[in-house]
Protein backbone atom coordinates (compact mmCIF):
# COMPACT_ATOMS: atom_id res chain seq x y z
CA UNK A 1 0.00 0.00 0.00
CA UNK A 2 1.38 3.55 -1.22
CA UNK A 3 0.05 6.49 1.09
CA UNK A 4 -0.45 10.12 0.01
CA UNK A 5 -0.66 13.00 2.48
CA UNK A 6 -2.16 16.05 1.29
CA UNK A 7 -1.05 18.77 3.77
CA UNK A 8 -1.32 22.67 4.36
CA UNK A 9 -1.22 24.36 7.56
CA UNK A 10 -3.11 27.08 5.66
CA UNK A 11 -6.81 26.85 5.16
CA UNK A 12 -8.69 27.45 2.78
CA UNK A 13 -6.17 25.76 -0.07
CA UNK A 14 -8.22 22.91 -1.25
CA UNK A 15 -7.22 19.89 0.34
CA UNK A 16 -10.79 18.36 0.92
CA UNK A 17 -11.39 18.65 -2.45
CA UNK A 18 -8.42 17.39 -4.15
CA UNK A 19 -8.26 14.50 -2.24
CA UNK A 20 -11.73 13.54 -3.12
CA UNK A 21 -11.25 14.30 -7.03
CA UNK A 22 -7.37 12.11 -6.62
CA UNK A 23 -8.92 9.37 -5.40
CA UNK A 24 -11.58 8.89 -7.64
CA UNK A 25 -9.37 9.40 -10.68
CA UNK A 26 -6.66 6.52 -9.23
CA UNK A 27 -9.40 4.27 -8.55
CA UNK A 28 -11.02 4.99 -12.38
CA UNK A 29 -7.55 4.58 -13.68
CA UNK A 30 -6.72 1.41 -11.99
CA UNK A 31 -4.64 1.80 -9.02
CA UNK A 32 -7.42 0.77 -6.34
CA UNK A 33 -8.60 -0.22 -3.94
CA UNK A 34 -8.22 3.01 -3.15
CA UNK A 35 -9.08 4.72 0.53
CA UNK A 36 -9.66 7.83 1.94
CA UNK A 37 -8.51 8.68 5.65
CA UNK A 38 -10.19 11.87 6.92
CA UNK A 39 -7.86 13.66 10.31
CA UNK A 40 -9.44 17.00 10.06
CA UNK A 41 -12.00 17.58 13.23
CA UNK A 42 -14.43 19.64 10.65
CA UNK A 43 -15.04 16.31 8.67
CA UNK A 44 -15.74 17.68 5.55
CA UNK A 45 -14.21 14.78 3.29
CA UNK A 46 -16.25 12.33 5.72
CA UNK A 47 -19.44 14.47 4.89
CA UNK A 48 -18.83 14.66 0.97
CA UNK A 49 -18.16 10.83 1.04
CA UNK A 50 -21.03 10.14 3.24
CA UNK A 51 -23.58 12.09 0.14
CA UNK A 52 -21.87 10.07 -2.47
CA UNK A 53 -24.08 7.31 -4.26
CA UNK A 54 -21.25 4.99 -5.05
CA UNK A 55 -19.21 2.87 -2.40
CA UNK A 56 -15.61 3.49 -4.10
CA UNK A 57 -13.30 4.80 -3.48
CA UNK A 58 -13.20 3.38 0.20
CA UNK A 59 -13.15 5.79 3.34
CA UNK A 60 -12.07 5.58 7.15
CA UNK A 61 -12.29 8.36 10.02
CA UNK A 62 -9.29 7.10 12.47
CA UNK A 63 -9.94 7.08 16.30
CA UNK A 64 -7.61 10.09 17.72
CA UNK A 65 -4.42 8.66 18.62
CA UNK A 66 -4.59 5.56 16.83
CA UNK A 67 -3.80 6.75 12.99
CA UNK A 68 -1.04 4.31 12.49
CA UNK A 69 -2.63 1.23 13.83
CA UNK A 70 -5.84 2.06 11.56
CA UNK A 71 -4.09 2.81 8.64
CA UNK A 72 -2.16 -0.67 9.09
CA UNK A 73 -5.85 -2.51 9.51
CA UNK A 74 -6.60 -0.88 5.73
CA UNK A 75 -3.23 -2.30 4.70
CA UNK A 76 -4.38 -6.03 5.35
CA UNK A 77 -7.84 -5.12 3.86
CA UNK A 78 -6.25 -5.36 0.72
CA UNK A 79 -5.82 -1.32 0.61
CA UNK A 80 -3.39 0.08 -2.55
CA UNK A 81 -2.89 3.41 -2.20
CA UNK A 82 -4.31 5.52 0.35
CA UNK A 83 -5.22 9.16 0.55
CA UNK A 84 -4.79 10.95 3.63
CA UNK A 85 -6.68 14.82 3.80
CA UNK A 86 -5.08 16.76 6.93
CA UNK A 87 -7.09 19.62 9.30
CA UNK A 88 -5.08 23.05 8.78
CA UNK A 89 -2.98 24.17 11.79
CA UNK A 90 -3.37 21.27 13.58
CA UNK A 91 0.49 20.51 13.51
CA UNK A 92 0.62 17.59 15.65
CA UNK A 93 -1.35 15.63 13.40
CA UNK A 94 -0.25 17.04 10.24
CA UNK A 95 3.09 15.39 11.75
CA UNK A 96 1.88 11.92 12.38
CA UNK A 97 0.30 11.94 9.23
CA UNK A 98 3.41 13.04 6.63
CA UNK A 99 5.27 10.40 9.20
CA UNK A 100 3.00 7.29 7.27
CA UNK A 101 3.37 8.98 4.10
CA UNK A 102 5.37 7.90 1.12
CA UNK A 103 4.64 11.00 -0.57
CA UNK A 104 3.18 14.39 0.26
CA UNK A 105 1.10 16.90 -2.31
CA UNK A 106 0.95 20.69 -0.78
CA UNK A 107 -1.96 22.68 -2.69
CA UNK A 108 -1.10 25.76 -2.62
CA UNK A 109 -3.51 28.74 -3.99
CA UNK A 110 -1.65 31.85 -5.85
CA UNK A 111 -2.09 34.39 -3.23
CA UNK A 112 0.86 36.22 -1.60
CA UNK A 113 -0.74 35.17 1.98
CA UNK A 114 -0.79 31.44 0.80
CA UNK A 115 3.09 31.30 -0.33
CA UNK A 116 3.86 33.04 2.97
CA UNK A 117 1.97 30.38 4.71
CA UNK A 118 3.53 27.48 2.65
CA UNK A 119 6.47 27.36 4.71
CA UNK A 120 5.62 26.31 8.03
CA UNK A 121 4.30 22.91 6.37
CA UNK A 122 7.44 21.90 4.11
CA UNK A 123 9.71 22.28 7.00
CA UNK A 124 7.96 19.87 8.44
CA UNK A 125 7.94 17.68 5.35
CA UNK A 126 11.28 17.88 4.66
CA UNK A 127 12.30 17.56 8.77
CA UNK A 128 10.59 13.66 8.11
CA UNK A 129 12.54 13.49 5.20
CA UNK A 130 9.26 12.65 2.91
CA UNK A 131 9.22 13.40 -1.27
CA UNK A 132 6.58 16.76 -1.65
CA UNK A 133 5.60 18.34 -4.64
CA UNK A 134 3.14 21.74 -4.68
CA UNK A 135 0.21 21.89 -6.70
CA UNK A 136 -1.34 25.21 -7.85
CA UNK A 137 -4.71 24.95 -7.11
CA UNK A 138 -7.22 27.77 -8.06
CA UNK A 139 -5.42 29.39 -10.42
CA UNK A 140 -6.86 32.51 -12.73
CA UNK A 141 -6.24 31.72 -16.09
CA UNK A 142 -3.40 34.22 -17.69
CA UNK A 143 -2.67 35.70 -14.70
CA UNK A 144 -0.26 37.48 -13.90
CA UNK A 145 -0.09 36.10 -10.01
CA UNK A 146 -0.14 32.33 -11.13
CA UNK A 147 3.16 32.67 -12.79
CA UNK A 148 4.56 34.23 -10.22
CA UNK A 149 3.46 31.62 -7.63
CA UNK A 150 5.01 28.85 -10.33
CA UNK A 151 8.19 30.93 -10.20
CA UNK A 152 8.25 31.28 -6.62
CA UNK A 153 7.40 27.35 -5.56
CA UNK A 154 9.66 26.02 -8.13
CA UNK A 155 12.94 27.46 -6.44
CA UNK A 156 11.76 25.83 -3.13
CA UNK A 157 10.85 22.35 -4.09
CA UNK A 158 8.53 19.80 -7.43
CA UNK A 159 6.09 21.81 -8.61
CA UNK A 160 3.13 19.38 -10.24
CA UNK A 161 3.49 20.00 -13.84
CA UNK A 162 -0.51 20.70 -14.21
CA UNK A 163 -2.48 23.87 -12.73
CA UNK A 164 -6.26 23.64 -11.26
CA UNK A 165 -7.47 26.52 -12.26
CA UNK A 166 -10.38 28.71 -10.55
CA UNK A 167 -13.57 27.03 -11.46
CA UNK A 168 -17.01 26.19 -10.03
CA UNK A 169 -17.38 22.85 -10.81
CA UNK A 170 -14.96 21.63 -8.25
CA UNK A 171 -16.66 23.12 -5.31
CA UNK A 172 -20.18 22.63 -6.67
CA UNK A 173 -19.54 18.92 -7.66
CA UNK A 174 -18.36 18.01 -3.79
CA UNK A 175 -22.01 19.17 -2.65
CA UNK A 176 -23.89 15.88 -3.52
CA UNK A 177 -20.86 13.77 -3.09
CA UNK A 178 -19.16 13.40 -6.85
CA UNK A 179 -16.12 14.91 -8.64
CA UNK A 180 -15.81 16.73 -11.72
CA UNK A 181 -15.51 13.45 -13.57
CA UNK A 182 -18.80 12.48 -12.38
CA UNK A 183 -20.93 16.00 -13.60
CA UNK A 184 -21.23 16.21 -17.23
CA UNK A 185 -20.20 19.36 -19.03
CA UNK A 186 -16.60 19.64 -16.72
CA UNK A 187 -14.89 18.53 -19.14
CA UNK A 188 -11.90 20.89 -18.65
CA UNK A 189 -12.16 20.68 -14.60
CA UNK A 190 -12.03 16.86 -15.16
CA UNK A 191 -8.89 16.97 -17.63
CA UNK A 192 -6.92 18.57 -15.21
CA UNK A 193 -7.64 16.29 -12.49
CA UNK A 194 -7.05 13.28 -15.18
CA UNK A 195 -2.78 15.09 -16.12
CA UNK A 196 -2.58 15.35 -11.95
CA UNK A 197 -3.43 12.27 -11.52
CA UNK A 198 -1.03 10.79 -14.84
CA UNK A 199 1.64 13.03 -13.04
CA UNK A 200 1.49 11.46 -9.16
CA UNK A 201 0.68 8.14 -10.30
CA UNK A 202 3.91 8.43 -12.59
CA UNK A 203 5.87 9.38 -9.08
CA UNK A 204 4.70 6.76 -7.51
CA UNK A 205 5.40 4.05 -9.61
CA UNK A 206 9.29 5.78 -10.29
CA UNK A 207 8.64 7.64 -13.52
CA UNK A 208 9.94 10.42 -14.72
CA UNK A 209 7.62 12.61 -16.70
CA UNK A 210 7.39 15.99 -18.52
CA UNK A 211 4.14 17.01 -19.03
CA UNK A 212 3.42 20.69 -19.32
CA UNK A 213 0.10 22.13 -19.10
CA UNK A 214 -0.75 25.43 -21.45
CA UNK A 215 -0.47 27.30 -18.17
CA UNK A 216 3.16 26.45 -17.53
CA UNK A 217 4.27 26.29 -20.69
CA UNK A 218 2.84 30.17 -21.70
CA UNK A 219 6.19 32.57 -21.19
CA UNK A 220 5.10 35.17 -18.84
CA UNK A 221 2.89 38.20 -19.79
CA UNK A 222 4.18 41.02 -21.01
CA UNK A 223 3.78 44.66 -19.00
CA UNK A 224 1.01 46.22 -20.18
CA UNK A 225 1.99 49.28 -22.08
CA UNK A 226 0.97 52.53 -20.03
CA UNK A 227 -1.95 54.62 -21.90
CA UNK A 228 -1.28 57.90 -23.43
CA UNK A 229 -1.45 61.13 -21.67
CA UNK A 230 -4.29 63.10 -23.63
CA UNK A 231 -2.71 65.96 -25.32
CA UNK A 232 -4.14 69.39 -23.89
CA UNK A 233 -4.43 72.37 -26.17
CA UNK A 234 -3.11 75.57 -25.26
Amino acid sequence: MQIIGIASQKGGSGKTTLAGHLAVEAENAGAGPVALVDTDPQGSLSEWWNARQTETPRFARPDPGHLKEDVERLRALGIKLLIIDTPPAIEATISDVIGLCDFVIVPVRPSPHDLRAVGATVDIVEKLGKPLIFVVNDATPRARITTEAVMALSQHGTLAPVILHHRTGFAASMIDGRTVAEVRGEDRCAGEIALLWQYIGGRLRGEVRTMLSPTLAAPPPKPETPPAQPQVAS
